[in-house]
């Protein structure tokens, strides 16, 4: 079903750089971070999605610092990160060089010490025992709130307008979406956007939540990718993916597509843990298929260490960031090529037949008549002679990284090394 609401223009063109503001810099401070905008500006970096900014409980606390999930108060900032003024300054400075500011929003469980146990106790689901519970075992740290209560729905809303009129943010990134009711965000989005047209981002897969939502995150497609890396499936296996998010998925809707965040980091491993040598290429793909591209804190390093999710653990900046330059030719190429735009109806992409089809994933995306041409070598096989058998494959190119020129229509063959990726911009 296609969603009754529209994304804010902007959105097509943009990228989301995700910022763990705790691990950031030394101070973890918002003051900090501000001295790292002009860099990510430079950069490309459109969308800051900030972790969650909110005080996190005391009670049944993981760790040292607790999860960022586990929030006190909905209406407050992280005494950790500076003061509500600290913040109000971060999202003026921010706007001041073009950047928009989406927050994460956390509405399916709070910290068992919310202020919302002692003044709305109603608003949470209770146990066999009638006390509170958290919404899985696991998640011992944080208890579920009971959405069949709809106060909770006015409350809830509420507390994101307060962001909104009080400091301007852009949208919101929401935690775990499908396990809160659809129908809330519906409520949400038609209440919230009357005040500022917003971006609303959900980390879920269920179709059905592009109804009230205008992007969502590609899990299974990250989880894929892993997949690939350890030899479980092939490219025949990536493309199922794709082809179901083509079929199962509004057209309206738009992905988001990532090698890394807080969640895989911190549990998982960097992307060079999951990915391997495979890494880069895949970063050049989700930086160029049909979509919007996402870049955790400290991809630009590269960081290849495990953050710690409840500890103070700090992003190792060297000072010298190796792909700094590579995200800022691939998000550039995104944000102005009309050809990258991440939905409508114009866009046109389509698989390119090569000779190499075990080891090559090859695609040409067009729009009107502008066109980009992606080729990644996924396997560890050098010298690989690449033939285009496809005559989309046509005309003059320029790598967006060498800026060496290819004409297509006569030279129908290229060499590739292992994992290389090579992007063209007609």
């Amino acid at each position: 079903m296609a969603s009754q609401f529209k994304p804010p223009d902007w959105v097509q063109n943009t990228n989301i750089y995700e910022v763990n503001v705790r691990q950031y810099t030394a101070e973890g401070t918002f003051n900090a971070f501000v001295r790292e905008l002009p860099r990510l500006k430079d950069m490309g970096v459109h969308t800051l999605w900030l972790m969650p900014i909110y005080p996190i409980g005391k009670e049944n606390r993981k760790g040292t610092m607790g999860s960022y999930y586990s929030i006190q108060n909905y209406r407050e900032v992280n005494a950790d990160h500076g003061t509500a003024d600290d913040f109000k300054n971060l999202v003026t400075q921010a706007h001041s060089l073009g950047f928009k500011i989406v927050l994460d929003w956390v509405a399916n469980h709070t910290a068992w010490d919310h202020v919302w146990t002692i003044s709305q106790p109603e608003f949470y689901s209770r146990g066999n025992n009638g006390n509170f519970r958290p919404p899985f075992p696991d998640w011992a740290d944080v208890i579920h709130l009971n959405f069949d209560n709809k106060n909770l729905w006015n409350a809830m809303i509420a507390a994101m307008k307060f962001w909104i009129t009080e400091f301007d943010i852009d949208g919101f990134r929401c935690d775990m979406a499908h396990l809160v009711p659809l129908d809330f965000w519906k409520q949400a989005r038609k209440e919230l956007d009357t005040v500022k047209p917003l971006f609303w981002l959900a980390e879920t897969e269920e179709a059905n939540y592009q109804e009230a939502f205008d992007a969502i995150l590609t899990w299974e497609f990250l989880h894929k990718m892993e997949s690939y890396w350890r030899g479980e499936t092939d490219i025949a296996g990536i493309e199922t993916v794709l082809k179901k998010y083509d079929t199962v998925f509004s057209p309206e809707g738009l992905r988001v597509y990532f090698t890394s965040n807080h969640d895989e980091n911190s549990h998982s491993g960097s992307e060079y843990e999951r990915m391997g040598d495979a890494a880069i290429a895949f970063a050049v793909f989700c930086a160029t298929w049909k979509g919007i591209p996402l870049v955790y804190s400290g991809q630009e390093l590269p960081n290849k260490k495990r953050l710690a999710f409840f500890e103070k653990d700090i992003i190792d900046w060297m000072g010298t960031n190796k792909l700094q330059n590579f995200y800022k030719t691939l998000l550039n190429l995104h944000s102005t090529n009309p050809a990258l735009r991440a939905g409508g109806s114009n866009v046109n992409i389509w698989r390119i037949k090569t000779s190499e089809s075990k080891n090559v994933f090859a695609y040409l995306r067009k729009n009107g008549g502008r066109e980009v041409l992606v080729i990644l070598n996924l396997s560890s096989e050098n010298d690989l002679d690449v033939e285009f058998l496809d005559a989309k494959v046509t005309g003059t190119f320029k790598n967006v990284f060498s800026e060496d020129a290819n004409d297509f229509t006569t030279e129908k063959k290229i060499e590739m090394q292992a994992w290389e990726y090579l992007v063209y911009e007609k």
